[in-house]
């Protein structure tokens, strides 16, 4: 039995989407993405940062793409990730560490600005910049999915539902790019949604 420590809205959906395809037990613990709430102390000894996704039970371990590369190695049945010696693992690797450290550190440069500048008065500069690198890094993503029906392949995999969970993130209201500029990404992102793992976790999202 997993256990995830889950927060509305955070990469923990994505790792709940994944769990699901994997049909393998867990439970969701509530938890918070706000740092000035109260979050359960067995969550802060794992990741002591206090964010989320953190799975516990079997394994105890942080960050989505690790948690995401270790459930489909474990199980590896589930078809979900390229084998260790097909040609499609080294470019499914370097997709999670790419959405992981590239995209969604474009995410935080425009909600946690405070992060990346000593004074306020810098955040509109760290957020305008945050702006333009998710341009940029999806705009690498939407090429890299190019001709393919999956992003790194012909077959559905895990990279697939981390790309769906960033894609929910996106809100052109505050001047991020719209997924609707992503073609390749935004067909990807459609396909991932009508699963039933999705729906589940996602309920009736539907993208602007």
């Amino acid at each position: 039995m997993y256990e995830l420590y889950y927060a509305h809205g955070s990469a923990s959906m994505g790792v709940q989407v994944l769990l699901e395809e994997l049909a393998v037990p867990y439970r969701l613990i509530e938890t918070s993405i706000n740092m000035l709430e109260r979050r359960p102390e067995e969550q802060l000894l794992i990741n002591p940062n206090g964010w989320v996704p953190v799975l516990s039970g079997a394994v105890e371990m942080y960050e989505c793409a690790a948690i995401t590369i270790f459930l489909c190695d474990r199980h590896h049945g589930a078809g979900l990730a390229p084998t260790v010696d097909s040609k499609e693992r080294a470019l499914y690797l370097q997709t999670l560490v790419y959405f992981s450290n590239s995209v969604q550190n474009a995410f935080q440069l425009d909600y946690y600005p405070d992060r990346f500048a000593d004074s306020s008065d810098y955040h509109p500069s760290a957020q305008k910049r945050g702006l333009l690198r998710l341009a940029e890094t999806w705009q690498v993503i939407e090429n890299q999915i190019a001709n393919r029906s999956w992003v790194v392949g012909e077959k559905f995999s895990a990279a697939d539902i981390y790309l769906f969970m960033l894609t929910t993130w996106l809100k052109p209201d505050r001047g991020q790019p719209s997924v609707r500029r992503f073609p390749n990404v935004f067909k990807i992102g459609q396909k991932v949604l009508e699963r039933t793992s999705t729906k589940l976790v996602y309920g009736d999202f539907q993208y602007p």
